[in-house]
């Protein structure tokens, strides 16, 4: 059939399964606005407060569902809004695809208003960039879009189409997507390696990464802990890929993992990496991280394997395909004595705080205890986030969703909208620090006027904490421009976006709040103010080995 360019864009959307995308319209996109116009009850179009926040509910959609996330926007400035959160979908692996639409053709290259190279700008920050400038490759660049997307390691993808094609007529014809495929490119000498290591160890490890999450491997996982007798960390992207409430859990490993983590993957004698990439947040100092262990690395993106440590043995593929593979073929371990050794770490260094004041802590473990662990938790970047990664105990996979690498001041709230849109009977709660939530904070608007039921809690310090943390511990507590006592009112902010506004100053004002919340099944915001002073504990000096890992009680004995 004939149809505008416009039009097969519609058509490809609803091909792939697209059931939302998340946008702001311009002139040079208006084309796909007035096709959409015509397929409002086939696709559900939000309508965010700026691009950005486009951006990161497509991401937040992806991934508490899955699926591609999908953005639009028109050209110049829109197009460029879209990049920061384009940036962090890249970082974090998210399959997403942002279609923009540029100025005519004839008009390409000429400084013509709002007229940007996107594809260009973007070409650092997505797995592949596209320009359409001609109406008969649209709807295959679309479907090639989707597919590298969600294949092998997925990312974002960026579909931009001039605005004269369109406009433009052209002959479509449906295709079914194929699902991509899981490959595997490791040998069966590799495998045997692996095998080897895994039978020789006598204190191995599991550490956990993102790829836990993406390919699905939650079950295979849980299988091969216990095969090989091993306990378990994550990092901040694999939340919920382990049930935090297991007995092999040992918490986040890292800069701001626990002790027990931290001290024993330094003593364990071989640490089997899981779809993790071993950043700079996790490792600490390269030559002294798990130095007394032989590595594995099992992952999807070849590129990965010996980037940040080297490794003994490797397997490259879909981590949920090799796991189902090596459970059939790795012999039953009992590691009695090592896992007796862990739950003495444990026990003897559990996550603790001051409990006689309001704090973040505190609040997150009320979450945890009201919504007993089933709620898609975002958050922004800071100690808010490090508290809601170590407080929260989250038992499922895709219900923890965070910016990890590129670490996105104001992630959150337009996560917090995709995943609530992409997940209607889950409660989304996004938990920002003050300083995060004024950069998106506009999105209330957006939740209001669809009253998608989020509930936003406010950790309100008066200052950026976590660059205050690290101002108090090495910059001789100078607070350079981290100090956020002014006069804004995030209560009367979010009554004017549109919400419901709760201010929280005592601890047994929490749970009455959060339930209340809850009930109203309206979006909310709940602002809990807590002292400028809180440090987020264990943690690793930047570049420090984790084994250094040191908490409050460590810097009291120092004084």
């Amino acid at each position: 059939m004939q149809l505008t360019g416009a039009e097969i864009v519609v058509e490809c959307l609803k091909e792939q399964g697209v059931d939302t995308v998340f946008g702001y319209p311009g002139g040079t996109i208006l084309n796909i606005y007035d096709a959409l116009y015509k397929h409002s009850s086939e696709i559900n179009h939000i309508l965010t407060s700026h691009e950005q926040g486009a951006a990161h509910a497509a991401d937040g959609y992806a991934r508490a569902t899955g699926k591609v996330g999908v953005c639009l926007a028109t050209s110049g400035p829109g197009a460029t809004n879209l990049v920061t959160g384009i940036a962090t979908a890249y970082m974090d692996s998210v399959p997403m695809v942002a279609i923009t639409a540029n100025v005519n053709l004839p008009l390409l290259g000429k400084d013509t208003f709002q007229e940007v190279d996107i594809a260009g700008v973007t070409m650092p920050i997505t797995k592949h960039g596209y320009i359409v400038k001609n109406v008969d490759i649209l709807a295959d660049t679309i479907r090639k879009a989707f597919s590298i997307a969600k294949s092998g390691r997925p990312g974002p993808v960026l579909v931009d189409i001039t605005k004269d094609v369109t406009a433009a007529v052209y002959e479509y014809t449906p295709v079914v997507p194929k699902e991509p495929e899981r490959v595997n490119r490791y040998t069966e000498e590799e495998m045997q390696q692996v095998l080897e290591l895994i039978a020789q160890a006598k204190k191995p490890y599991i550490y956990l990464g993102g790829g836990a999450i993406i390919s699905g491997a939650a079950k295979e996982v849980a299988e091969f802990a216990e095969l090989i007798d091993a306990p378990v960390c994550d990092t901040l992207m694999a939340k919920g890929a382990f049930d935090g409430r297991s007995e092999r859990y040992t918490g986040m490993i890292g800069m701001h993992g626990t002790k027990t983590s931290n001290l024993g993957v330094s003593s364990c004698d071989l640490l089997i990496a899981l779809g993790a990439r071993f950043s700079d947040r996790v490792i600490g100092n390269p030559k002294r991280f798990a130095e007394n262990a032989k590595v594995i690395q099992i992952d999807i993106d070849a590129a990965e394997i010996n980037k940040n440590i080297r490794v003994d043995a490797s397997l490259v593929g879909d981590l949920k395909s090799v796991l189902s593979a090596l459970n059939r073929k790795v012999a039953k371990k009992d590691n009695r004595e090592w896992m007796d050794s862990i739950r003495k770490l444990k026990e003897t260094y559990p996550l603790k705080y001051d409990n006689e004041s309001l704090s973040c802590p505190y609040i997150i473990e009320q979450i945890d205890r009201i919504t007993e662990g089933e709620a898609v938790i975002t958050t922004d970047v800071g100690q808010h986030q490090m508290w809601a990664a170590q407080y929260y105990k989250y038992t499922k996979p895709r219900t923890f969703l965070s910016s990890g690498g590129l670490g996105t001041m104001g992630y959150g709230l337009g996560a917090c909208i995709g995943a609530q849109v992409g997940q209607p009977d889950k409660i989304c709660i996004n938990i920002a620090g003050d300083g995060c939530f004024r950069m998106n904070m506009n999105e209330l608007a957006c939740a209001s006027r669809y009253n998608i039921p989020i509930i936003q809690v406010v950790i309100n310090n008066h200052v950026l904490g976590m660059v205050r943390q690290w101002q108090t511990l090495f910059y001789g507590k100078r607070y350079s421009q981290t100090v956020l006592n002014d006069k804004v009112d995030f209560c009367k902010v979010a009554e004017g976006l549109g919400c419901t506004a709760i201010r929280v100053t005592k601890k047994e004002e929490v749970a009455p709040a959060i339930e209340k919340a809850i009930s109203m099944k309206a979006p909310v915001l709940i602002e809990c103010v807590i002292p400028e002073d809180d440090k987020v504990f264990p943690m690793v000096p930047a570049g420090a080995p984790i084994s250094e890992v040191f908490d409050g009680d460590d810097l009291k004995g120092q004084s």
